[in-house]
């Protein structure tokens, strides 16, 4: 049973009983001008709103077959990794979900039923469009918005960063494709391709306004036109407007640079926060012997989970704070890469109920919580299943996210 009130609120999405799980209650917003009634979900069982990253990079492309060859996925990365000290956990070997292609709905469906079961509130996409029209890995979300399954929320990240070879898996550092900024036009164009996903219902909006993010807003000067472009578009479409997130992941994320490129608001990823302090001797030691070692460079899950949120910051009505389950990139960028150990769902547990408690006693839309990732095996940043943990991650999301 339902009931109809106008308390939390939460992502618009058409009253369907599939969407929602006993307990939940909804606050009817007014009809949509297509899918009938559209309503925010306002489930008074949820503590925030917890948006998971989502990588696109589990299929093949051809562009990723001429780089590294044929039938590269992000598994091939995963696949390769190897251990360099006794508690390095690798290899990564998912459980439930197995090695997907994301191509497969069925995949896709799973992924949604386990996070919506779990607390996750949507996915949020990483989307790729690196100017004049070009874009990559867009498959999977495509798939999902032209056959309405699953029903489930989304949104899009703009990943505005050139690849190249090191950050992705190959020795040398060569642009692979770079990431350029063609004026109205192209921001036009690129506006008309997502203009579908901006007016389907499973969008996660804040504020009535479709969420956007983007992944490096001080990238160009450009991207203050963009983003002024963008809002003068959803005027003239129709949409009450856009909803940019500036993310940027730095030892200290530069807020105030972020809020003048015109965005409303603002996703810091500490998760090189700890670098920024000075170690003790015996730390500073252990890092030069590892590095005589030739193993990569790693510190434990507790210490960096400390520098990971800024309650000074993250309090703050129009920033969205980022929770970390683990980091790996050994499997992309080998010896160069750098670890976090010890992770285990306990301690990121505790850093998620410290996130939960720096959103409480903001407006119910904006207690958003960016999870990083949902999927980034290679990085060693996932919350789904494996072999080690089970379910141990989303557990813990369950426990800390959802009232019970």
């Amino acid at each position: 049973a339902y009931e109809i009130c106008a308390c939390l609120v939460g992502s618009e999405m058409c009253i369907r009983d599939r969407f929602f799980m006993p307990g939940h209650s909804l606050a009817v917003q007014g009809l949509a001008v297509c899918s009938g009634i559209r309503v925010r979900l306002s489930d008074q069982r949820m503590k925030a709103r917890l948006l998971a990253l989502y990588l696109p990079q589990f299929h093949p492309i051809p562009e990723n077959d001429l780089w590294w060859g044929k039938g590269f996925t992000e598994w091939t990365n995963v696949g390769k990794a190897r251990r360099y000290f006794r508690n390095h956990y690798q290899p990564r070997v998912p459980a439930d979900l197995g090695y997907y292609d994301l191509r497969v709905a069925e995949t896709r469906q799973a992924q949604a039923d386990m996070a919506r079961e779990y607390g996750v509130e949507g996915f949020v996409y990483w989307h790729y469009w690196f100017g004049n029209g070009k874009r990559l890995l867009e498959r999977p979300f495509n798939e999902v918005l032209a056959s309405g399954e699953p029903d489930f929320p989304f949104a899009l990240a703009w990943a505005n960063e050139s690849w190249r070879g090191f950050a992705h898996g190959i020795t040398n550092r060569n642009m692979l494709i770079e990431q350029l900024y063609g004026g109205v036009e192209d921001y036009t164009a690129h506006f008309r391709a997502v203009l579908p996903a901006f007016r389907d219902h499973r969008y996660i909006t804040v504020d009535g306004k479709p969420l956007f993010m983007i992944y490096k807003p001080l990238a160009d000067p450009e991207v203050k036109v963009f983003i002024a472009t963008w809002r003068e578009l959803a005027e003239k479409n129709g949409l009450p407007g856009i909803y940019f997130v500036g993310h940027e992941n730095a030892p200290v994320p530069n807020v105030g640079a972020i809020f003048s490129t015109g965005g409303d608001a603002v996703n810091p990823l500490r998760l090189v926060g700890y670098f920024n302090v000075r170690h003790s001797f015996f730390e500073r030691q252990r890092v030069k012997f590892d590095r005589w070692r030739k193993i990569p460079l790693n510190y434990p899950y507790e210490r960096m989970a400390a520098y990971f949120l800024n309650g000074d910051e993250d309090t703050r009505e129009n920033v969205f704070p980022s929770v970390i389950p683990n980091w790996d990139h050994t499997p992309r960028s080998g010896k160069e890469g750098w670890i976090v150990t010890d992770s285990t769902p306990e301690l990121f547990g505790k850093h998620l109920r410290e996130a939960v408690e720096m959103v409480r006693g903001k407006a119910p839309e904006h207690r958003i919580i960016l999870l990083k990732s949902w999927n980034e095996w290679a990085e060693g940043n996932y919350v789904e299943p494996d072999l080690k943990w089970g379910r141990g991650y989303l557990e813990a999301i369950r426990r800390e996210v959802m009232d019970e």
